[in-house]
């Protein structure tokens, strides 16, 4: 039976972790990948710009770590309000507080029990929401972040590894081209040798 287009490129794929980084090739046999002194310029390069990409891909990803971490926190205490808010009854007092205007300016203000509140949502906009609307988003918000947090440090950790398995597949190309350099000079050397000696001889 013929394979299919799919069935080729499934065998093909190369292997991946759940975000879809791929894993780097573990070199055990060096010269599965090298088979004369003149490929290893060629694949030391290959191994170096895999290692810059997966340094760049760590990169992006701390930043993305360090946005998440100052995101969990607000996105906590806006649902603790919203939950506060929705706690009260009807016949509850206004609560007297103060809230931001800009940097260093604040206003007093009094909440009389509510059954909406105002989120923003970014890019200056603004929506009003339900409570228990407000506080399903919210929640469904602050799950989704800490999920993604969980994948951004599974992804580092990952990361780390490939890094590491990729600066030891440079390692063994590079020692297996110094064992290579030893060997042709000595067989140079022997060479030499025997030239010398049926000179000699002659």
């Amino acid at each position: 039976m013929a394979s299919t287009d799919q069935d080729v490129a499934s065998k093909d794929a190369t292997p991946s972790n759940p975000r879809g980084i791929p894993y780097a090739p573990f070199v055990d046999k060096v010269e599965d990948y090298v088979t004369s002194r003149a490929d290893v310029e060629p694949t030391l390069r290959r191994f170096q710009e895999m290692i810059a990409k997966y340094q760049f891909m760590e990169q992006n990803l701390q930043r993305r770590v360090v946005g998440l971490k100052e995101k969990l926190p607000d996105i906590r205490k806006t649902l603790e309000t919203v939950r506060f808010l929705k706690s009260r009854t009807p016949d509850s007092d206004a609560i007297e507080t103060t809230f931001e205007l800009n940097d260093t300016l604040y206003a007093k203000a009094e909440i009389p029990p509510t059954d909406e509140v105002y989120l923003w949502l970014g890019a200056n906009v603004m929506l009003s929401y339900p409570i228990g609307e407000a506080e399903t988003l919210l929640d469904s918000k602050l799950q989704a972040a800490k999920q993604s947090l969980s994948n951004c440090e599974e992804d580092l950790d990952f990361l780390r590894e490939q890094v590491t398995t990729m600066e030891v597949a440079v390692a063994r190309v590079y020692n297996w081209d110094v064992v290579q350099k030893r060997k042709e000079k000595e067989d140079e050397d022997k060479g030499k040798g025997k030239s010398v000696e049926g000179s000699a001889e002659s």
